[in-house]
């Protein structure tokens, strides 16, 4: 079967030819559809994360991806179900625990197609069914979103958790970064629940794709050159929810003073090392005084699987749509991860 992978050594993407991967018992085999490209893969094959399989000369990338079940191996799932794969898996894989492997301790995992395990970009996989998420038949064409956008369902979860204590009715958000990940955060945000006002920080000028796919679901497009994160709250409002997805470490710092009294930021983007220079004081403070809430946010479950295939399923498909910006076969992997400002969403397709 073919497959994208990424050798050691020059590190050079290319289109290998595998064995066709036997399942063992208690897994099945999945025929893949298409796998979704994001910033994830594309550090990866820059060298600035990842990890290959133990032993392994070679990874197989690919961990947004979506298939159909073409062995059903003995167990409760049926052939021709779609799935979506799970990212995680534990390092002893025998119990095939997926409920909580989102808040797994480090050195406890391995991420198909990120660290330490193949990923899903090859005309086959197995897996066991603990690790797949049954999805509708329409929602198979998008459901290389399914993975991403469960960041957003988790995100959503995890500020509405620390907010439980009172009746907390956000009606503003922000979203900082414009690649498809917040792109898509974004979408989602201004749907269901609807936020009344959502604005996206970026660095681009006009005309520009993702400024306009900002304002095509309703959005306010955001200059981080002429508006800070700090500087929204006076030029535009102050935000009740944030959804960061940089990497940029100020952002970090900056987008408490974004938030409104009681606002809740999410982190979702991971940084190289940085320095700078803040007033711990003030930034201490601001948390405190007003209420406000800071969390890192990494990886999902299968119920935030589950509520972001359900999003999709009921989402406007012309928005999706509007965020892909290219559709590939294997033997175009170049081209498909190849990346520019007018890359949105890319995807590699085996059907």
């Amino acid at each position: 079967m073919q497959a994208v992978a990424l050798t050691r050594g020059e590190r050079e993407l290319r289109l290998v030819e595998k064995s066709r991967p036997e399942p063992m018992d208690g897994e099945v085999l999945v025929r893949t559809l298409s796998v979704g490209i994001d910033g994830s893969d594309r550090r990866i094959v820059d060298g600035e994360i990842g990890e290959f399989p133990e032993g392994e000369d070679h990874l197989v990338l690919g961990h947004e991806a979506v298939g159909v079940v073409e062995e059903p191996n003995g167990t409760a799932l049926e052939r021709g179900d779609f799935v979506v794969p799970l990212v995680r898996r534990p390092t002893d894989d025998a119990d095939g625990s997926s409920a909580e492997l989102d808040m797994a301790e480090p050195d406890t995992f391995v991420e198909r197609g990120i660290f330490g395990a193949h990923g899903y970009m090859a005309e086959f996989f197995t897996s066991r069914p603990e690790h797949l998420v049954v999805v509708p038949e329409s929602v198979a064409d998008y459901g290389f979103f399914v993975e991403p956008a469960s960041l957003v369902e988790k995100s959503l979860e995890q500020a509405f958790a620390a907010r439980s204590a009172f009746e907390w009715s956000p009606s503003t958000a922000l979203v900082l970064g414009n690649g498809n990940l917040g792109l898509l955060a974004l979408a989602r945000l201004a749907d269901r629940p609807a936020f009344e006002r959502t604005y996206c920080l970026g660095r681009r000028d006009r005309p520009d794709p993702t400024i306009d796919f900002v304002e095509s679901v309703g959005g306010t497009y955001v200059d981080s050159r002429a508006t800070s994160p700090e500087a929204i709250p006076e030029t535009y409002e102050p935000v009740d929810f944030a959804f960061e997805a940089t990497g940029y470490p100020n952002h970090s710092v900056e987008v408490v003073r974004a938030l409104a009294s009681n606002g809740v930021a999410t982190l979702q983007g991971i940084p190289g090392s940085a320095d700078a220079e803040i007033d711990l004081g003030e930034f201490h403070a601001g948390l405190v005084v007003e209420n406000k809430a800071l969390l890192g946010v990494v990886n999902s479950r299968a119920s935030h699987f589950e509520a972001a295939s359900e999003w999709l399923a009921e989402t406007d498909t012309e928005a999706l749509d509007g965020l892909i910006t290219g559709v590939f076969v294997p033997g175009e992997v170049e081209a498909a991860f190849a990346d520019d400002e007018s890359t949105m969403k890319t995807v590699v397709t085996f059907e």
